[in-house]
């Protein structure tokens, strides 16, 4: 080789490395805008999709060998078969595994899920946690395979999220690109969970990141898109459900049937949702009460939860069997009105006992159930103005789910692709907005919302409230050394008055003391032993505080319009 060649081929090298080094710089820097950023989303809509749908095998493979059945999708009816002592114990030793697993790695014995995400998008840069979250996905695993009345759909949105979370520390992004990175993640195993390329896209934006911003539109597309590629290879291109042909909206006139169905099911809805909050309470008074040890109280779900699937074996798992049986009118008034009823039950004990899973399953299922229910009702008052029982089914099964989720155009976009049935888009439309409207008044928005706020998260406020938290009064302080301080000595009467801020405090906790004052500053102090005074660290001005919301108010604005 010439020195020529030799130099040429230098050069060449060079200049390749330069154009890497700029563009790691524009990925770091400028993220989402710009193309290289559509090749992670990419990679990371395949490896989200893959994750789905291992996680979904995962369950088929496990439930077939400990309950003997050769299709997973007809459970329920294979269950019925055997011997009642076998269906008791299985959600029993599920119990005990999953708490083995939650209370050795998590320390609260909580499984991480949709709600934690919505939380690490709002709070957290896009990230969760990565330990606790992989402990939660094998805890849900077995509770879906061992007799768990729950649904796939939550835990694989956090296994996507705990990805995304890799990677996001792997680069070392920023908020906006981490978020973004979230949102793709989520798109993707929404989309592989249900072959719904466009309602998984849409659910990341509605439910996770929460805003519609131009910038994230194109890579949680193409997530959304390789997620349900990655589905299709494996299961083929066909919906989830099959619904009977006569599912046909005949008369408007019938319209203001489907308005009263969406009222009926935003109740039900709330009543899941109540039902789940009230049973993870109850069960921590018996918890704590009889001092139960923590890693026994899955267990002890798994005990009523076999004892309700001798009699109603429905309940177990995610339950498309019986949701499918509601579709295509397989079941009668009377089963139906029990059905959801059981299921509503075997959900709060799922969830409330710590087992693990998800609820848009069991809220497509109850939803289904409590619509054709309800179209059985109507079509035999009104015969002949009334479609078919099916039809109220499906507006059903969106209706509940939507009002859960609290993500009405996902949720009903979900239902469109799942059957593959865009014939009655008005009546589910209907029913959908209706029961999103009522439901999201007697809750905190939706069933992740909710959780949320029972454990002082108040994302449903809007930023406005929630930004608050994320400010330590200490990094926002005019320390005593600072120029601009309080005088020492008003301090310290403000202090022997009663008047002062922890330093480790938030401006949500320091923002009422200024209302209730109306001081222009509050003392900061950092505590000592017992008997000891305290620190004076400086003071917290309102103006700095409100300065420092208002930035984080307009970077948030500037993200979800870019």
């Amino acid at each position: 080789m010439s020195s020529l060649q030799a130099g040429w081929i230098a050069a060449l090298v060079r200049r390749g490395r330069d154009d890497l080094r700029r563009a790691w710089l524009v990925l770091k820097l400028r993220g989402p805008s710009q193309v290289q950023f559509w090749f992670i989303a990419l990679a990371l809509g395949i490896a989200s999709g893959v994750a789905a749908v291992a996680f979904r095998l995962g369950i088929d493979a496990i439930q077939s060998g400990v309950y003997g059945s050769d299709d997973p999708t007809y459970l329920h009816s294979f269950v019925a078969g055997l011997h009642w002592t076998q269906i008791l114990v299985i959600p029993i030793i599920g119990g005990l595994i999953v708490g083995l697993i939650l209370n050795r790695v998590t320390g609260d014995g909580r499984v991480r899920s949709v709600a934690e995400v919505i939380e690490g998008a709002a709070l957290h840069e896009g990230r969760v946690e990565l330990r606790k979250g992989i402990a939660s996905a094998f805890a849900s695993l077995v509770t879906l395979s061992t007799g768990g009345s729950s649904g796939r759909e939550g835990p694989v949105v956090h296994i996507a999220a705990v990805i995304s979370t890799a990677i996001c520390r792997l680069i070392r992004a920023d908020g906006i690109t981490g978020r973004d990175l979230l949102g793709c993640a989520v798109a993707a195993a929404v989309s592989a969970s249900f072959n719904a390329p466009i309602a998984g896209a849409l659910f990341a934006l509605e439910v996770v990141l929460r805003h519609f911003a131009v910038h994230a539109f194109a890579p949680i597309v193409i997530a959304s898109v390789a997620g349900t590629v990655v589905n299709r290879l494996w299961f083929g291109d066909v919906t989830e459900f099959i619904l009977p042909r006569d599912t046909v909206l005949g008369f408007y006139v019938e319209l203001p049937a489907f308005l009263i169905l969406g009222l009926v099911c935003g109740l039900v809805a709330v009543v899941l949702m109540k039902s789940i909050f009230w049973a993870d309470s109850m069960g921590s008074r018996i918890q704590f009460g009889l001092r139960i040890p923590a890693s026994l109280r899955p267990a002890g779900a798994g005990l009523l939860l076999g004892l309700i699937a001798i009699q109603f074996p429905h309940i177990i798992g995610v339950g498309y069997e019986t949701t499918s049986a509601a579709l295509t009118g397989q079941l009668v008034l009377s089963q139906v009105v029990i059905f959801v009823a059981v299921k509503v039950a075997a959900v709060a004990i799922t969830m409330g006992g710590r087992m693990g899973g998800g609820v848009f399953s069991p809220s497509l299922m109850v939803g289904a159930l409590t619509g054709l229910a309800f179209g059985l009702i109507a079509t035999s008052v009104f015969p002949s103005v009334s479609g078919t029982g099916t039809l109220y089914a499906l507006a059903g099964m969106g209706a509940v789910a939507a009002a859960v989720l609290g993500a009405p155009i996902s949720t009903t976009l979900i239902v469109f692709e799942l059957t593959g049935d865009w014939q009655t888009g008005l009546a589910v439309m209907v029913a959908v907005s209706m029961s999103t409207a009522l439901a999201s008044r007697l809750v905190d928005r939706s069933f992740f919302l909710t959780q949320l706020e029972r454990r002082g998260v108040h994302l449903a406020a809007g930023p406005q409230a929630y930004l608050l938290g994320t400010f330590r009064v200490g990094t926002i302080m005019r320390a005593t050394t600072d120029p601009r301080a309080a005088a020492e000595k008003v301090c310290w009467e403000m202090i022997e008055g009663g008047t002062w801020i922890d330093a480790n405090a938030t401006l949500e906790q320091a923002m009422p003391v200024f209302e209730k004052g109306g001081h222009l500053f509050i003392p900061v102090v950092s505590m000592n032993e017992k008997g000891m005074a305290p620190t004076l660290e400086g003071a917290l001005f309102q103006v700095d505080a409100l300065r420092a919301l208002n930035r984080a108010l307009s970077a948030r604005a500037a993200e979800e319009h870019s």
